[in-house]
């Protein structure tokens, strides 16, 4: 169905239309940035739009003239009960109730489905997140970038694109060595031996049932072997159990990707992305400048295989191979980006922790350059979290294998606090979890204040029930102006979620549905002290049923939002 704000969009582009043929405009004139959203100050009417704004300048005229000519035309919709003119240009329209009660009965006909657009168009879109490197659990610095990933997938789903969520497994390099070797060492631990894990290994007990599980498979095969004729195998399944683990990590949160490309499955591609930019012109044979400030004592002006990633807006040109003559892991990333157009994706988001921020322009620059610019690499930052208890924060140490798994706090507060704490800020921003205001119940807390919305929706629906009240078809006519002040709220969510999705940040949906639990809670507090206010009223029948009717659509349009962010909505709390 066709959202509010999209029918006056095209009520406005008609009344320009007509301005136009009238000669009150003039003709060619790009519409593109017109926009038509709630006013910051509902005092000032239900809907606002720029259009005279961003149109006086191209059209040579003054912005107020352009919204008087607009405002004429616009009030003349039945629909429409007001349409002024504020300021310099801005054009306000004041709807009949009419409009919100037809709204109301849109959302409670769609149910869950409200807010769902076709804005993709069906368009393939590749979200990749996660792609932690298989060598240990799924830890808290893991765990935002899953959700915010998860849920921007869901979110763009929502919006009409065809999405793939996708993990990449780093399975090639010195990092899954080290986990073989490691491996190896709890392998002979599980056969007897006494180990001491060196500096430089994995020491983490995670790896203990790796161990058991290959002396269950080889039994002493390899314990005296030369690493030679290990590694290889040791790593292979090393890195299949590791995966294993992160995938139910991931399981634990609702997390369920579509693919898993593994580094090692690359094979000649990356001589085939090279070829592609070396037909291209984009490849060359040079001596990298030094970077730039102190600490590179290593660096040599030496020649290396370079790609013309400056020509891309990178900060300069890159190295493809090492003094070796192995690809560099830039090398490596950038088959892989070519591997993902060759599948015929024209969309790309990638999910990058805080410590590759400089990383985003070689990558952007390397898709621009293998699809033409047809294809565009959206990089999201992903900051780090901090854990606290009461306020203390959990001191974890890396190097010494002791940290909070990802595991460990699904199982003590649920997988839908964490998911839904995850997205109360945006992905770039550093995010502190409290692990006791995570469970808080107060309005502080934003978990607990959206699911308290939607609990005490179903709770009056089961009170109207146990009365035994017989409701009739909601009359909608009933509803007061502050009642449908709450449908316009509700209303917004088809284009929160096109906003959202045009601008992949699915914190948005967190922030919208904060404020819509707000504006439900305030119209359920004015029965606290007039009783003739409350939703369900047992010697008045028919306004308890346009009550509810307005409990359940707000009701379904929190459930639709949580459902985006992977929440499950609560049907009572405790």
């Amino acid at each position: 169905m066709t959202s509010l704000y999209h029918r006056y969009a095209l009520h406005i582009a008609d009344a320009l239309a007509a301005l136009v043929a009238a000669g009150d405009l003039p003709p060619g004139l790009d519409t593109s940035a017109v926009t038509v959203e709630p006013p910051r100050d509902p005092t000032h009417g239900d809907l606002s739009t720029n259009a005279a704004m961003v149109l006086a300048k191209p059209a040579g005229m003054k912005p107020r003239d352009i919204a008087m000519a607009l405002a004429q035309k616009l009030a003349r919709l039945p629909e429409v009960e007001t349409a002024e003119v504020a300021g310099p240009g801005f054009l306000n329209l004041r709807l009949r109730a009419g409009e919100w009660q037809d709204e109301l009965r849109a959302i409670l006909t769609a149910k869950t489905e409200y807010g769902r657009s076709t804005m993709g168009a069906g368009r393939p879109v590749n979200v990749e997140y996660v792609s932690a490197n298989p060598t240990g659990p799924m830890h808290m610095g893991h765990c935002r970038g899953a959700v915010v990933g998860d849920a921007l997938a869901s979110l763009m789903a929502f919006a009409g694109f065809a999405v793939t969520r996708e993990y990449y497994i780093n399975d090639a390099g010195g990092q899954v060595d080290t986990l073989a070797r490691s491996a190896h060492l709890r392998y002979r631990e599980a056969l007897g031996a006494t180990i001491e894990i060196p500096e430089g290994l994995y020491p983490g007990d995670y790896l203990v049932p790796v161990g058991q599980a290959l002396a269950a498979e080889f039994g002493d095969t390899y314990v005296a072997a030369p690493e030679t004729e290990w590694l290889v195998l040791f790593r292979t399944r090393t890195v299949a159990l590791m995966m294993e683990l992160i995938r139910a990590d991931l399981a634990l949160l609702g997390i369920r990707q579509d693919v898993f490309f593994a580094e090692s499955s690359l094979g000649d591609a990356v001589q085939a992305a090279l070829d592609d930019l070396a037909a291209k012109e984009l490849i060359y044979e040079g001596v990298l400048e030094a970077p730039k400030g102190e600490g590179h004592d290593d660096w040599e002006p030496r020649p290396q295989t370079l790609f013309r990633a400056s020509d891309f807006g990178d900060d300069s040109d890159r190295a493809l191979k090492k003094s070796d003559g192995s690809w560099t892991y830039f090398a490596g990333d950038v088959a892989y980006h070519y591997n993902k157009l060759r599948r015929g994706f024209v969309d790309l988001v990638d999910l990058f922790g805080a410590d590759h921020g400089g990383y985003v322009k070689r990558m952007q620059a390397a898709v621009k350059a293998l699809s033409g610019g047809s294809v565009n690499l959206d990089v999201k930052i992903v900051q780090m979290v901090r854990l606290f208890r009461s306020g203390e924060p959990v001191k974890m140490s890396k190097r010494s294998g002791s940290f909070v798994t990802l595991a460990d706090v699904v199982r003590e507060v649920g997988k839908d606090v964490v998911r839904f704490i995850m997205l109360t800020k945006k992905s770039d921003s550093q995010l502190d979890f409290d692990f006791a205001k995570v469970v808080e119940q107060s309005r502080d807390n934003p978990v607990f204040y959206v699911q308290y919305a939607h609990a005490r929706i179903r709770s009056v629906e089961r009170r109207a029930a146990t009365a035994g009240m017989v409701l009739p078809e909601p009359d909608l006519t009933l509803l007061d102006a502050e009642e449908l002040g709450l449908v316009r709220f509700a209303a917004q969510w088809p284009r929160i979620v096109e906003a959202a999705a045009a601008t992949r940040e699915p914190h948005r949906i967190a922030f919208y549905l904060g404020d819509l639990a707000a504006a439900f809670h305030s119209l359920w507090n004015r029965g606290n002290d007039d009783a003739s206010r409350r939703l369900v009223i047992e010697d008045n029948a028919a306004l308890t049923a346009a009550r509810l009717a307005l409990a359940r659509g707000v009701g379904h349009v929190i459930a639709s939002g949580l459902a985006v962010m992977g929440v499950e909505p609560a049907e009572e709390l405790h």
